[in-house]
């Protein structure tokens, strides 16, 4: 009997470890279309972004595996509930102006460049962005490629609303980023 129990806990001990060492719940694995684009990624970090008390949303931070300051991220979301196209866009447009972007003419440009990458989603599906520094950015949608958009800027305004400084959330800023929120 005794040591059917030191088994039972070696066990458990080993179950804990490997459960402390499996990537974030939302980074299972990246879709091949995107995988094959992106390449050799890590997932980092993951959160939840919830508004007045709602989930809206899973999201995990992937990165290139080099210290460069020009690796590649990439955002997953896997959303909670429905939401339009048009919704994603403007809360988009909306949070790069309160960042600082004031130029309407180039939001202009980007409203309609979003309007491509973000159709609208279901409570279930995914939503993955590519920031590739100096290039621009990728989108992909349930796995399928929704837009490719060749602006360097666009992509940092982009990604900065959750991963920037100025991110209205930045306790998930931390967490993506694989720090502790009281870390920052």
């Amino acid at each position: 009997m005794r040591a059917g129990r030191g088994s039972l806990a070696a066990c458990c001990a080993v179950l804990a470890l490997l459960l402390a060492m499996a990537p974030p719940a939302v980074a299972r694995g990246l879709p091949p279309a995107v995988a094959e684009v992106a390449g050799a990624l890590q997932p980092v970090g993951e959160g939840e972004m919830r508004w007045f008390g709602f989930k809206l949303y899973d999201i995990a931070l992937w990165v290139g595996r080099t210290e460069a300051a020009d690796a590649q991220r990439l955002l997953e979301i896997r959303y909670a509930r429905s939401i339009p196209a048009e919704r994603l866009v403007d809360t988009s447009i909306d949070e790069m102006r309160r960042m600082g972007w004031r130029d309407e003419t180039r939001l202009a440009r980007w409203r309609d460049d979003l309007r491509r990458a973000l159709p609208a989603v279901e409570a279930g599906e995914t939503l993955i962005g590519l920031h590739q520094p100096g290039k621009g950015a990728r989108f992909w949608h349930q796995g399928r490629p929704t837009a490719v958009i060749a602006d360097a800027e666009f992509a940092r305004a982009f990604f900065d609303i959750w991963l920037g400084e100025r991110t209205r959330e930045p306790a998930l800023r931390a967490r993506l980023l694989g720090r502790s929120p009281a870390a920052q």
